[in-house]
C-alpha cells in the first residue's frame, strides 16, 4: 500500500543519486535515513588519498560531460571550481606519435544517411552487419566498435544503435568536458554534509538485503538482521546488486527485467604516479600540453592531469576489453600499463619502474558493491527505464545513473539528475502543505 504521506525515507546507497535525494528531501523537511553498504561515502565516485598521488586523484568518474546543470549548481554551492580539460591529444600509431585528428570515421555520410533511414532499433553489430560488410568499411567499423567499447564500455551485441546515432547525430557535449578542481570527492562530501546538516542520517557499514512493504510503509532489512522502518524507501544501488535484493512483489519482475534490459559495462583504470612528467621530456614532439593519446597497445587510452602538473598517467581500458583482464591481478595490470607506456613512448620498462612512486589498478568489476563501472542502453532500455520511473505515491522508488531518460545517461550528471527526480516524486505525495515542493535550489 502507497504511503500518503511519507516523513521518513530511506535511501538505500550513499553514491551521487543516493545523497542528491537525500539532500533535497531533508531540506524539504523530510526525515531521511541513508543505508550504504561500503566504508565511504561517493559509490562508483572514488577520491583516492591525497598523500599517494600527491592530489586528491579519481578512482571512478573523473570527468564531467557537457552542460551538466545538476553538477554545476551543485558545485557553486560548495564553493568547488570547474576547469575545461585543454591541451593537445595524440595517436601512437608503429612507434610513433601524431597528433590526433580525431576524424570521423571514413563513410560518415553513408553512416549517417543509414542511421537516419532506420526505424526500428537494434544492436549496433546486427546494423553494421546489415549496412556495412565490405572490406572498404573495414575502417569504418573498427572505428565505430572502438568507439562503443572503449567509451560506451558497452556489448556491441546488444548496445542500441538508436543510442549511438543520438551520440554521432546529436549536438554533442555543450562546452565539452571539464573537471572539478578539487575532485568528484569534494562534492560528494558537500552533499553528504548537506544531508547531515538537514538531520539526515547517513549509516555506512548497512549492506541492504530485503525490502518489504508494509501496512505503514516499508520495512528495510540488513545483513545480520537489522530492520529500519519507513514510509518510504529509494533505491540507488548500481544495476548488478538489484538482482541481490528481496523486494516487494509489485516490482520484483520489472526490476528483474531492467535488470536484463539495461546495459552495463566494466572499466579497469591505472593510475600511475612518478618522479617526473618524462614524458615532457622528448625533443621530437612537443608534449608538455599532453591531454591524451590514443593507441593500439592493450590499454588504448591515456591521460593526463593537464591543466595542472601532477606526474600522473591515467590508463583506460572498457567495455568486453576489460572484462578479458579480469582474471589479471593488480599488479599484473600495473606491469601490463608499464609495457604499454614503453610502447607508446619509446622509452624502456626498467626505466619507466624506476620512475614509478606510486600505482593503481582499479577493475571496477572486482569490487562488489558495483561489479562494474556504469550503464549503456540496449533496445530494450527505454521501456525498462519508463516503468521504473519514479512516481509519487510509490513505497519504494528507483534511481540512478542507469535509470536516468535523459541525455546525460550513464555519468554523474545522470546520477544526480535522477537522485533529484526521485526525491520530487517523494516530495510531491507528502500531506505537509506547507513544504515547497518544488526542486530544491541553492540561495547560496
Amino acid at each position: 500500500m502507497a504511503p500518503h504521506d511519507p516523513h521518513h525515507v530511506i535511501i538505500v546507497g550513499a553514491g551521487a543519486a543516493g545523497l542528491m535525494a537525500g539532500q533535497d528531501l531533508v531540506r524539504a523537511g523530510l526525515r531521511v535515513t541513508i543505508l550504504e553498504a561500503r566504508d565511504r561515502c561517493g559509490g562508483r565516485i572514488w577520491a583516492l588519498p591525497a598523500a599517494e598521488f600527491g592530489y586528491a586523484a579519481e578512482g571512478g568518474a573523473e570527468f564531467v560531460h557537457g552542460a551538466a546543470p545538476v553538477t554545476a549548481e551543485l558545485v557553486r554551492a560548495a564553493g568547488l571550481s570547474l576547469v575545461p580539460v585543454s591541451g593537445t591529444a595524440w595517436d601512437a600509431e608503429d612507434g610513433r606519435l601524431l597528433p590526433d585528428g580525431r576524424a570521423p570515421p571514413p563513410h560518415m555520410a553513408e553512416l549517417r544517411a543509414a542511421l537516419k533511414e532506420l526505424h526500428s532499433d537494434l544492436p549496433i553489430a546486427d546494423f553494421l552487419d546489415r549496412h556495412f560488410v565490405g572490406d572498404e568499411y573495414d575502417d569504418t567499423r573498427r572505428s565505430i566498435l572502438r568507439r562503443v567499447e572503449g567509451y560506451d564500455v558497452a556489448d556491441p551485441s546488444r548496445v542500441s544503435t538508436f543510442a549511438i546515432r543520438d551520440e554521432w547525430l546529436g549536438e554533442g557535449e555543450i562546452g565539452g568536458a571539464r573537471r572539478i578542481v578539487e575532485g568528484y570527492g569534494a562534492l560528494i562530501d558537500f552533499l553528504a554534509a548537506e544531508c547531515r546538516r538537514g538531520g539526515g542520517a547517513i549509516r555506512l557499514g548497512a549492506r541492504v538485503t530485503a525490502i518489504e512493504t508494509t501496512g505503514s510503509g516499508v520495512a528495510v532489512r540488513l545483513a545480520g538482521g537489522d530492520a529500519v522502518a519507513g514510509d518510504a524507501a529509494i533505491v540507488t544501488v548500481p544495476m548488478p546488486l538489484l538482482a541481490d535484493l528481496a523486494l516487494p512483489a509489485p516490482v520484483r519482475a520489472p526490476v528483474a527485467a531492467a535488470v536484463a534490459d539495461i546495459g552495463y559495462g566494466n572499466v579497469v583504470k591505472l593510475l600511475l604516479c612518478f618522479r617526473t612528467r618524462w614524458w615532457t621530456e622528448r625533443r621530437d614532439v612537443g608534449l608538455k600540453d599532453l591531454s591524451f593519446v590514443f593507441s593500439d597497445t592493450a590499454i588504448p587510452t591515456w591521460w593526463t592531469q593537464h591543466p595542472a602538473v601532477h606526474p600522473v598517467l591515467t590508463g583506460w581500458l572498457g567495455g568486453p576489453k576489460a572484462e578479458k583482464v579480469s582474471e589479471l591481478s593488480e599488479h599484473e595490470l600495473i606491469e601490463r600499463g608499464i609495457g604499454c607506456l614503453a610502447t607508446i613512448f619509446g622509452r624502456p620498462a626498467t626505466d619507466l619502474r624506476a620512475e614509478l612512486v606510486a600505482a593503481r589498478a582499479i577493475d571496477w568489476s572486482k569490487d562488489p558493491f558495483a561489479r562494474g563501472a556504469y550503464s549503456y542502453a540496449t533496445p530494450r532500455t527505454a521501456a525498462a527505464k519508463a516503468v521504473l520511473k519514479p512516481r509519487a505515491g510509490d513505497p519504494v522508488l528507483f534511481c540512478g545513473e542507469a535509470f536516468y531518460a535523459g541525455r546525460e545517461a550513464a555519468t554523474v550528471e545522470a546520477a544526480l539528475a535522477s537522485g533529484r527526480e526521485a526525491a520530487e516524486a517523494v516530495i510531491g505525495t507528502s500531506g505537509d502543505k506547507s513544504r515547497d515542493r518544488g526542486t530544491v535550489r541553492y540561495r547560496r
